[in-house]
């Protein structure tokens, strides 16, 4: 979709949503340099937010509190098998195993998100358990059909350790309070 298509489209329908916001930055961002009808549509949309015309919709701050939950038990239970056998497993691969078979708990607030918590210890632990059990038979049955698969993000760290360090950054980038250091 290109710039001009991005503003019509939110001067037609009076806002601009997150998603039409990034693709406007994708371009800008990949375009070694912007054509003049491009500069007039980015005018019009400024002119337009600054107006009122068009609303920018802000990105709503959600998480899923199941997804820490899941994480939580395969680094428990990938710790437990790695410390008493050769295997190496990906938290990340069983972690998405769990998940896509589990209900999502979206939360907006912290007391959200400590109900979804709570709710899920009373309700969902076995459910949990059980999905985690599954992902780790399921990783350590597979075949290696594909072995030149590469993942999402590449990394390097073969250990838990690693591996929990890279899922945190990803999951909790702001997590490590600056000026602080061990």
């Amino acid at each position: 979709m290109s710039i001009k298509n991005i503003v019509d489209q939110a001067l037609q329908d009076g806002y601009l949503t997150p998603s039409m916001e990034a693709e406007v930055g994708r371009i800008c961002d990949v375009a070694a340099e912007l054509s003049v009808e491009e500069y007039m549509a980015l005018d019009k949309l400024m002119g337009s937010l600054l107006t009122g015309e068009v609303v920018a919709v802000p990105r709503k701050q959600f998480i899923n509190v199941m997804e820490e939950l899941v994480l939580s038990e395969a680094i428990t239970r990938v710790a437990e098998i790695e410390q008493t056998s050769e295997s190496s497993l990906d938290v990340g691969d069983i972690t998405a195993y769990a998940l896509n078979r589990l209900p999502p708990l979206y939360a907006t607030t912290e007391e959200g998100a400590n109900y979804q918590r709570q709710r899920a210890r009373q309700e969902l632990k076995e459910l949990i358990d059980k999905q985690v059990d599954e992902a780790i038979a399921r990783y350590l049955d597979r075949p290696e059909f594909y072995p030149e698969r590469q993942a999402i993000r590449k990394k390097d760290d073969t250990n838990v350790a690693g591996q929990l360090s890279s899922l945190l950054k990803d999951y909790a980038p702001n997590y490590e309070q600056k000026g602080s250091s061990v």
